[in-house]
């Protein structure tokens, strides 16, 4: 029994092999994350969530060569990870590619497959890379949510925003009406698509202008203008 619990424990890698494995492993992390600010196309960069990608991989390939090929550490491993929650959540689609991305790069590493790390860790990054800027990946988007209030004053067939919406707008839908606490002012949802996405601004902008319109908000992405 004894034997047995010291063959659970024990780990047949020496301090070199371990050293190489984590510096392979700390060297494509960085690669990785190199390509994952030359492809993020997002509102605003996360450099915690680049120093994770990072620390993902040698945490992986730690965990990797703590299980070998011993069956019950494995097991052992998962029941230990299973209490940890993720609450954090993920807004870009690509994230997840990276977080896997980074997860299987140091699984590699850990099992000492360096070779197979390292070129698998440029040629995805370069086929990511190559995929974005071909907007393969990332393709315009023109589509958004535009929310504002608008004082009615007794109806808004005629209402002068209208008229900005087929000057700069290539289709609007109004997808939403809500009646305020003032009987006159209406919130309006409408999804539009801008002939030019480049004048998001100027559009915003003589929109807020429009007599009757206030509390103008742009959605796209989830994030607002």
């Amino acid at each position: 029994m004894l034997d047995d619990f010291q063959n659970v424990l024990s780990v047949s890698l020496s301090i070199g092999e371990v050293f190489q494995n984590l510096v392979v492993a700390l060297i494509c992390g960085i690669i990785i994350s190199v390509f994952y600010k030359l492809t993020y196309r997002g509102p605003g960069i996360s450099f915690s969530f680049i120093n994770s990608l990072i620390i993902l991989a040698l945490i992986t390939s730690v965990v990797i060569m703590v299980i070998g090929n011993n069956l019950a550490r494995a097991f052992g491993l998962v029941g230990a990870m299973s209490i940890i929650r993720f609450r954090t959540a993920i807004k870009e689609t690509q994230d997840i590619i990276f977080i896997f991305f980074s997860l299987a790069i140091g699984m590699a590493s850990g099992v000492g497959l360096h070779a197979l790390a390292l070129a698998s860790t440029i040629f995805i990054g370069l086929m990511l890379f190559v995929l974005t800027k071909i907007s393969a990946v990332n393709p315009t988007q023109k589509d958004f949510l535009l929310q504002f209030s608008f004082q009615t004053n007794g109806g808004y067939e005629e209402a002068p925003f209208l008229t900005l919406f087929n000057k700069m707008c290539k289709s609007s839908k109004l997808i939403n009406t809500k009646a305020m606490m003032d009987s006159d002012v209406l919130e309006l949802s409408y999804h539009i698509t801008l002939k030019d996405p480049k004048f998001i601004t100027e559009f915003i902008s003589q929109l807020k202008n429009t007599k009757g319109v206030n509390n103008v908000n742009l959605f796209f992405d989830e994030e607002s203008f």
